[in-house]
């Protein structure tokens, strides 16, 4: 029997630049699901998603959904991609499953916690002040170089890194440190700087954007800390879901979530086009 893609529409063209297009899975002609790939509309052209993927229940389990993969990988590498991405419910093992045995590789996870209505305190001597303007600035050129490198290691290119570090930091603080719904504090202990924190107030949860541990104070629990001055934020704006993102590699980030009582939602998976 032989799998294939058949288009379903002609190629999309989006205002910011993406291409996508739906496809049909066929075993010999005869419809068995449906994958739509397209391109990412923050790391670029050159990175193609799997948008969405299904194979009709009598049809799992025959490898279907690993040749409709691999098929669409051809039609990524033929739009000029050099990577193609997938984001997978931590809950969807059999898609788990196929993206590691595809070579998949984890980029990061997506992870969440439901808060309690009382605050948490803060360690002895331990203490939250907000940034001021000159403090912003300097945390912002330093966040901005760290996230660019952070793409960098994971395969986008020098110019593709900066551009997105760029156009993230430009589409979520326009108007800088006077931002609506963003919260920069500085976290101090017996009177010293150890740590700052980003905190986002969405509609119906929080989103901690960047926590850091000043490099001199590292080890010493502050950024535990950082993440209770995180809930606490959280608790004290209404928000009872506190969220945020890990990229995979940071070992001492993910143990600090998990053991906050932090859950995985989501996983980003990607693979580089040979």
């Amino acid at each position: 029997m032989t799998t294939t893609l058949r288009p379903t529409e002609p190629l999309q063209r989006a205002a910011d630049g993406t291409r996508s297009r739906r496809f049909q899975v066929c075993v010999n002609s005869r419809p068995v699901g449906a994958i739509h790939l397209g391109t990412s509309p923050t790391l670029g052209d050159s990175v193609a998603r799997i948008l969405d993927l299904h194979i009709d229940e009598p049809d799992r389990r025959r490898g279907r959904a690993t040749v409709a993969v691999l098929a669409a990988e051809e039609v990524a590498r033929s739009w000029g991609c050099r990577q193609v991405e997938a984001v997978v419910p931590a809950t969807a093992e059999a898609a788990l499953g196929l993206a590691q045995a595809l070579g998949y590789v984890p980029r990061n996870r997506a992870m969440s916690k439901r808060l309690g209505a009382t605050p948490p305190d803060l360690p002895a001597g331990s203490g939250a002040r907000p940034m001021t303007p000159a403090e912003f600035d300097a945390w912002q050129a330093h966040e901005s170089e760290r996230y660019a490198r952070t793409w960098i290691e994971r395969g986008l290119s020098e110019a593709a890194a900066r551009a997105k570090a760029r156009r993230d930091h430009e589409t979520l603080l326009p108007r800088g440190l006077g931002t609506g719904d963003m919260l920069f504090s500085v976290l101090e202990h017996d009177g010293a700087r150890v740590g700052t924190l980003w905190l986002a107030l969405r509609e119906d949860r929080a989103f901690v954007f960047d926590v850091e541990t000043d490099a001199a104070h590292r080890g010493r629990g502050h950024g535990r800390s950082l993440m209770l001055l995180a809930e606490a934020q959280s608790i004290a704006a209404g928000r009872n879901v506190l969220g945020l993102n890990v990229f995979a590699g940071n070992t001492p980030a993910e143990r600090l979530y998990e053991s906050l009582g932090y859950e995985t939602r989501q996983y980003s998976y990607c693979k580089t086009l040979l």
